[in-house]
Formats: C-alpha cells, sequence, structure tokens
C-alpha cells in the first residue's frame, strides 16, 4: 500500500487541483502493476487523511499544552523507532509541524500497518500530510527542502 500512496504523490502532485475519476485511477494504478487492495487500502488511506481536517480544511485543533510532551504508546513505540521519534520532535522544534500536524502524521504511520518502517518512509508521510493541509504550504516547502537536501549531499 505505501508503494501506492508514493507513486500516487509523485505522479499525480502536480494534478491537484484536478479531479481526478477513482475508477480511471483505480484501473491506471492496476495497469502500473499494483494490487486491486493495495489501491483500496491506498485510497481510503488517503480519505482518512481527509478526514483528519475541519470542514476547512485545516487540522483539528487539540487543546494540549504546548509544552506537554508527547507519550507514544508501545505499539507507536514499535513501529516509530528511536530515529523517527527523534526526527518528529527535530520537525516540531524547527516548526515545520505543530500538535495537530504531528498527531496526524502518527495517525497515518500507524494506519499503513506496515512490517517495516524506516525515517525515509517517515519523511514521505510528512510530505503527504503536510502537502494535504492547506495552509502548511511552507511547513511543506521547508519539508520537501529537508528530504531533497539531505539527498543532494549523498550524491557528493
Amino acid at each position: 500500500m505505501f508503494d501506492v500512496l508514493i507513486y500516487l504523490f509523485e505522479t499525480y502532485i502536480h494534478a491537484v487541483e484536478m479531479r481526478v475519476d477513482q475508477d480511471k485511477l483505480t484501473d491506471d494504478l492496476t495497469r502500473v502493476g499494483f494490487h486491486q487492495d493495495d489501491i483500496y487500502n491506498a485510497l481510503n488511506w488517503l480519505e482518512k487523511l481527509a478526514d483528519l481536517q475541519d470542514g476547512q480544511g485545516r487540522a483539528v485543533a487539540f487543546n494540549a499544552d504546548p509544552l506537554a510532551m508527547r507519550i507514544y504508546s508501545e505499539e507507536e513505540n514499535h513501529c516509530l523507532d528511536t530515529c523517527c521519534r527523534g526526527f518528529l520532535l527535530f520537525l516540531e522544534q524547527i516548526q515545520v509541524l505543530n500538535l495537530e500536524t504531528r498527531e496526524m502524521v502518527i495517525d497515518r504511520v500507524m494506519a499503513l500497518d506496515a512490517v517495516e518502517f524506516d525515517l525515509e518512509d517517515l519523511k514521505w508521510v510528512v510530505l503527504m500530510v503536510l502537502f494535504n493541509i492547506p495552509g502548511c504550504e511552507n511547513a511543506y516547502q521547508q519539508m520537501e527542502d529537508l528530504v531533497f537536501e539531505e539527498h543532494v549531499k549523498h550524491l557528493h
């Protein structure tokens, strides 16, 4: 399912304003070689991401003390290793994520139900979440710069 999400994100990122027929999209994804179950799960994952926003496209606000510390559940600790949790904290500190968007990222990571999940996967989830929230354009751009700047450094 995660491969389908990344493919959709990379392929259809420029078609944001364009309405995509779900049946045609499913046919296109099947033709590319993705399995029907993975396609359905990916589209459902994206739908649930939209559900995490209020009626005006903003992340649902939490009534939490901004100085509170996030305690991860046992299941979250299992899925998000120390490196991933540290990266989420880093993104909060540099204000790419706030309380609401962090929780959206964690929710979407847990919904992946992935056997293996690493920092690179987390970066893609953060990009997808930020891309889908109106008003997070600057945070998205900062995250995109972090992701692609790191890849450029590895090429040298």
